[in-house]
């Protein structure tokens, strides 16, 4: 039987000794990191074996990845504004053509999921996060999932509506498919759209592009952070584990965005009132 320990590059980052100097060393730089720009990155997180048997469960699922109709959005993810002109950000409709391998199909008995639940790891992400506490992500469909870009697509400029996301990148595109982001470009009291439409319109003055590699764990706070995934230009799929967390328990997505972005919702969605 496989440890979850086993699936962790533990010599860099051990997250099961929060007592050790080193631990704190890599929540000190993580924090710093967050705090210059939203983003940071730790190198080979998990382990070549660990890499290989999380990157093998996503392959053998992504056939059943799901697609969703909606193949344009706007940076806001949400409807266009008719009281604005066709050239506003919130006009200016994009291309979303990337899939997901949804949390039901990673069930109890799949390293994704144990590597998930792990309290050692949420203990880590929660201290790195400077939060008191995570919690599971009680969305059944949602709360981990594998983002699946084929070759020729894309997840264009957007906004997060969360916080921060986790991410393990399981398999890089062979070429193309660049994570690249734009440091607080809006603020919680102002949209900043003049300069959001310069980003859309092709300025990349404030544009930085990550060199990731498989197996890297990314933090990245992109509510305010404007972001994409550039074309995956290869001839393979793009894989990326996306792990969810909140602040408080029990909080499980609304019905028509789970069913939008993944294509199916549970009883559970059903009682959100």
């Amino acid at each position: 039987m496989i440890k979850v320990e086993s699936l962790v590059n533990l010599s860099e980052y051990p997250i099961n000794d929060p007592q050790s100097a080193q631990y704190n060393e890599v929540i000190k730089f993580v924090q710093s990191e967050l705090y210059r720009d939203g983003c940071s990155v730790l190198s080979t997180f998990l382990t070549n074996k660990g890499l290989d048997l999380i990157a093998q469960e996503a392959e053998q699922r992504k056939d059943k990845a799901f697609y969703s109709d909606s193949k344009l959005c706007n940076v806001y993810l949400a409807k266009g504004n008719s009281k604005e002109p066709k050239d506003h950000p919130q006009n200016i409709f994009m291309e979303r053509s990337n899939g997901f391998i949804t949390a039901d199909l990673l069930s109890e008995g799949t390293l994704s999921y144990l590597l998930y639940h792990w309290k050692p790891l949420r203990s880590f992400l929660a201290q790195c996060l400077s939060k008191k506490e995570l919690y599971i992500y009680e969305d059944p469909v949602s709360n981990m999932i594998v983002n699946v870009c084929k070759p020729g697509q894309t997840f264009n400029w957007h906004f997060d509506t969360n916080e921060f996301t986790i991410t393990y990148l399981l398999k890089a595109a062979e070429s193309g498919g660049y994570f690249e982001y734009v440091p607080n470009l809006r603020l919680k009291n102002d949209e900043c759209f003049k300069e959001v439409k310069k980003v859309l319109d092709g300025d990349r003055t404030r544009v930085k592009r990550l060199k990731l590699c498989s197996g890297d764990l990314q933090f990245f706070l992109g509510r305010y952070s404007l972001h994409r995934v550039t074309h995956n230009n290869g001839n393979s799929d793009r894989l990326l584990l996306i792990q969810s967390f909140t602040e408080t328990p029990g909080i499980v997505g609304s019905k028509e965005r789970v069913k939008d972005l993944y294509g199916k919702t549970t009883q559970a969605h059903n009682n959100i009132f």
